[in-house]
């Protein structure tokens, strides 16, 4: 029954969350357009599926996702995992904390790769580009670049250094490869950074932190634990200009090979 009364709740939730988008489009398509709806049938019954789908998603996120996120942080920074020994009086360096690291990269990376945001946009952009932009390489690019941005979070969720440092760092490098980049590119790998912060990705990538910033002694979850996301929409912006750089390179160097060639 507790399960049953936490979805209805939800469900009563995402209702009055949605309401003003729909009154938002009923107003602009009656009073504004001033035409009625074509297949309203069909539109009701989307509708009703993406708030039941809704519902059924951030009840998975408390029950599935996050728990899980928590639960995983606080076992690899578990004093018995990093230090097996039965000498406790030994003390825990940033560098123990490797797994960490290494599970923040993987799950980082494995949850780009299934986010329905990126593959959507990724498909658009080889569509558009007509094939010259392949979708499965943008897909690894930014999963690539999460994979390392959510281990360099970690890592500074570990050490303690102030979010600011990073950040600053991290955009001072995005100008600079913005500024030497492919012009075609540069928008696609900005809206790359913004679709990796999606419905897979977020859910984990916050428990994680969350987690973290309580297991780790000295650590504020408030303070400390928010901040990978931050991480998980920079660094995907690095590594699609780094592919079109190198992909522009690769080109280049082809280009002048035949030209060579054909001088020759």
């Amino acid at each position: 029954m507790s399960l049953l009364n936490e979805i209805l709740s939800t469900l009563l939730s995402t209702l009055r969350d949605v309401t003003p988008i729909i009154l938002v489009i009923v107003f602009f398509q009656l009073v504004v357009i001033r035409k009625p709806f074509s297949h309203f049938k069909n539109l009701v019954t989307g509708m009703f599926y993406v708030i039941l789908g809704m519902t059924f998603f951030l009840v998975g996120l408390d029950k599935a996702l996050f728990p899980l996120g928590t639960t995983m942080a606080e076992q690899l920074t578990n004093p018995n995992f990093i230090n097996p020994s039965t000498d406790q009086s030994i003390s825990i360096a940033w560098q123990d904390y490797y797994w960490v690291y290494i599970f923040g990269a993987c799950i980082g990376f494995a949850t780009t790769l299934a986010e329905p945001a990126l593959i959507a946009v990724a498909i658009k952009a080889q569509q558009i580009s007509g094939g010259t932009i392949k979708a499965w390489y943008l897909r690894l690019a930014v999963s690539i670049g999460v994979a390392v941005g959510i281990s360099l979070g970690t890592y500074r969720i570990v050490t303690g250094i102030d979010l600011y440092v990073f950040i600053i760092a991290g955009y001072i490098i995005v100008i600079i490869q913005t500024i030497f980049s492919p012009k075609l590119i540069i928008g696609l790998a900005y809206d790359s950074g913004g679709v990796t912060t999606s419905t897979v990705t977020v859910p984990l990538v916050t428990a994680l932190g969350i987690g973290l910033a309580s297991s780790i002694p000295g650590r504020n979850p408030l303070l400390d634990g928010f901040g990978l996301i931050a991480f998980a929409s920079l660094f995907p912006i690095m590594a699609v200009l780094a592919y079109a750089q190198f992909a522009d390179w690769i080109n280049n160097r082809a280009r002048l090979k035949q030209t060579n060639q054909e001088g020759e």
